[in-house]
């Protein structure tokens, strides 16, 4: 005999119970740390069993892409809300630039885990962060496409490509903050997107 076909209810089931988890897993590491934080522990925080962790998530590894993958894509959805407010598509590319940088140094889970682990993180932001950085470059380079086409703009020649030129300057930035740039304050931030981001992507 089949089993009955699932409903959104238990979708939305599901769905609730895997939120915990992350959460609880995010809770975990920003308070111990990935290498002090076992499946009992997010398990305990979750209040679910170690055995369902396993079956949605999988193991602590796959806990940390999880959960990696989830803060990327809550800022993808942030950067999604930013043309709405802005009338030019340079201001557009100042804020996404600002937000990106902002949005990782005052991140809770990414400083605490640098700090513990650095050798944890590192990997998940560039040799195995091909995906994550894909999707920010096609969905930054989305909005801004709909973005010009919305105000009547000419279309901007090879913009994925100046897109993503522009994101591995945002991931040289964060990955080594330490230089002659004074870039402590979003008001030094907007300064310097508009000088270079805004020109490199808009022309």
């Amino acid at each position: 005999m089949s089993a009955p076909p699932s409903t959104s209810q238990d979708r939305s089931t599901a769905d609730g119970i895997e939120a915990r988890i992350l959460d609880a897993a995010r809770t975990q590491f920003e308070l111990f740390g990935v290498k002090k934080t076992t499946i009992g522990d997010v398990a305990r925080q979750a209040d679910v069993d170690r055995g369902t962790i396993y079956r949605r998530i999988g193991s602590r590894d796959d806990l940390v892409r999880a959960v990696s993958a989830r803060e990327v894509g809550a800022l993808l959805a942030e950067l999604e809300g930013i043309p709405s407010r802005h009338e030019s598509v340079e201001a557009i590319v100042a804020e996404i630039f600002v937000t990106v940088i902002t949005r990782w140094r005052t991140h809770g889970l990414i400083n605490r885990v640098l700090a513990l682990e650095p050798g944890r993180l590192l990997p998940q932001v560039t040799t195995e962060g091909g995906a994550f950085f894909t999707a920010a470059v096609a969905t930054t380079a989305t909005l801004l496409s709909e973005a010009t086409r919305q105000r009547g703009l000419p279309e901007i020649p090879d913009l994925t490509t100046r897109v993503e030129i522009a994101g591995r300057v945002v991931h040289s930035l964060i990955l080594q903050p330490v230089g002659t740039l004074n870039l402590e304050s979003e008001e030094r931030l907007t300064e310097f997107a508009r000088g270079y981001i805004v020109p490199l992507i808009v022309g």
